[in-house]
Parts: structure tokens; C-alpha cells; sequence
């Protein structure tokens, strides 16, 4: 019995210190807004970028970053309408973009919406509450009619994931791509969850289509863009795929290939997640 007390002891400890942690990560992030065009708003804290349409019919946001910065994030959306969102949509289902759903839903009454895959890749975690299961769901896209926008939302397959969507402002002329799009950073493409580097060359070549000089671009991370910082993004994916598949066809193994490094002018696009040696690994899968 004192064995199985102190276990016990011990566990609440534990997740204690770890939700301790969690908070304390979280305790100093700001959530900055910049205004784009019409209704439409980025806010930045930290995790996935978000998209906000506010206005007169109230707010409407496009994913939420995690769980302990719903508050911070709830009270930002108060300064430009109101901070009971109406409406949430994902672009896809990772934590870092769907970690505040819950608290959207139960405590401020929204509605989520999200590709079916979304829907069943959160609900087959159990450590997902279930206030946070996006439903709406839907398979190729939906139209929103909002604060006088009309919000376009569709699903590019086996991109990022297998259920990504990205929001276009067609008024505001403004795009979110969810996490298709990693400003001056390598992309992060879950080969465990759908994604693959062919089909996430496609859905950017896509999107290049829908675009113009003056659409703004609200990335899945990274500072807001515009269609040549995305042309940019996607000439950078070409060209390190096809330095890949050179050193693949001269038999290199693929820690021959990260010992070798990328050219020079590829180092930029490394940072803390997805370094240069993670960025090689996926092309090499």
C-alpha cells in the first residue's frame, strides 16, 4: 500500500510539475495583431500563425496555437471585436494550431470547422478532450459568408498532412495557408500523417495560381509574406529536392548526404524545429 501511495504521489508530482512547465513556457508570449486588409487580422504568439476576420457579424478565427494561450489569445481578439470567437477553423490537426479548440468551444460557444481527417486524427488521440473535435467537417471546401467577406475554404491532399485547408479573403485579397507555407524557414512535412513532398510541391504550385503581387500571405509560421516570398519558398523546396535526388543517384546514403551539407545558400533556411539534417532526412523519405 505505501508502494502504490508514493506511485501515486510521485504521478501527481509529476504531471504537477509538467503542466507547471507548460504554463511557465507560455507565461511570457505576447499576442502581437497586424492588420491586413477589410476584416482581416494576424495575430502572432507562439505556435501556428493566426487568421482573424472581425467585424460588425463578429469573429471568426483560423487555428488557435496552444492551450495555455487561449486567455492571452481570447483577449487580443476583444481589442478588435469581441472575445467570443463564432466561428474556429483548422488547417490542419497538429497541437500547435489546434491546442485551443477546447476553450474556444466549451467556453466561448464556437463552432469548428475542418477537413474530415482533422476530425478523426484528433479524435483518435486520447489525450484530446473532446470539446476540441471539430463539427463541421467537410471533404473539399466550404464558403463562409462573414463581416462582409466571402471566405473560401479548401483542401489540398497529402501536402503538409492528409487534411490541410487554407482560407482565402476573397474581398481582402488575403490568403492563410496554414502550415503549406513556412516563411524563410524549411517546412515541416509529417510524412507519419499523410504528407509528402511531391504533394506539398503541388498545393504550393497551386496556390502560386490563385495569387497576385498584392494578396497578403498569412503563413503557418514565419512573418507575414507576399507571392514572391512564397515563389521564393517553393524554389527553395525544388532546387534541395533536386540536390537530394542528385546525391541519392550517386549512392550517398543519407548521412552521407547531411555530412556533406547543403550548399551554402540554403543555411538560412534552418531554424530550431526543422534543421538542415531533418530537412535532408524528409527528402530523402
Amino acid at each position: 500500500m505505501k508502494s502504490l501511495f508514493s506511485c501515486a504521489v510521485s504521478a501527481t508530482i509529476m504531471l504537477w510539475a509538467t503542466q507547471s512547465v507548460a504554463q511557465d513556457q507560455f507565461a511570457e508570449v505576447k499576442i502581437n495583431v497586424t492588420p491586413l486588409n477589410g476584416s482581416a487580422f494576424m495575430l502572432q504568439g507562439a505556435g501556428g500563425n493566426i487568421g482573424v476576420s472581425a467585424g460588425d457579424d463578429g469573429v471568426l478565427i483560423i487555428d488557435d496555437q496552444f492551450a495555455p494561450l487561449a486567455p492571452k489569445i481570447s483577449a487580443a481578439l476583444g481589442k478588435l471585436a469581441t472575445e467570443t470567437p463564432s466561428y474556429v477553423i483548422n488547417t490542419h490537426y497538429h497541437g500547435d494550431h489546434t491546442g485551443s479548440n477546447a476553450f474556444f468551444h466549451d467556453t466561448k460557444g464556437a463552432t469548428i470547422f475542418a477537413h474530415e481527417n482533422v476530425r478523426i486524427r484528433l479524435a483518435n488521440d486520447d489525450s484530446i478532450d473532446k470539446a476540441a473535435l471539430p463539427v463541421v467537417t467537410f471533404e473539399d471546401g466550404i464558403k463562409i459568408h462573414f463581416n462582409g467577406e466571402t471566405l473560401k475554404v479548401f483542401h489540398l491532399a497529402n501536402g503538409h498532412t492528409d487534411g490541410d485547408s487554407v482560407v482565402w479573403f476573397e474581398q481582402a485579397n488575403v490568403l492563410h495557408t496554414g502550415d503549406l507555407f513556412f516563411n524563410e524557414r524549411f517546412p515541416y512535412i509529417d510524412l507519419g500523417a499523410g504528407g509528402t513532398v511531391d504533394g506539398y510541391i503541388k498545393a504550393v504550385e497551386t496556390l502560386l495560381t490563385k495569387i497576385d503581387d498584392k494578396t497578403k500571405i498569412i503563413p503557418g509560421h514565419g512573418p507575414l509574406a507576399n507571392k514572391a516570398d512564397y515563389e521564393n519558398f517553393l524554389a527553395m523546396i525544388k532546387a534541395t529536392k533536386t540536390w537530394v535526388g542528385k546525391q541519392k543517384a550517386a549512392a550517398l546514403t543519407v548521412e552521407q548526404a547531411i555530412e556533406k551539407g547543403l550548399p551554402e545558400q540554403y543555411a538560412k533556411w534552418n531554424w530550431n524545429f526543422i534543421t538542415e539534417e531533418k530537412w535532408i532526412k524528409t527528402l530523402y523519405q
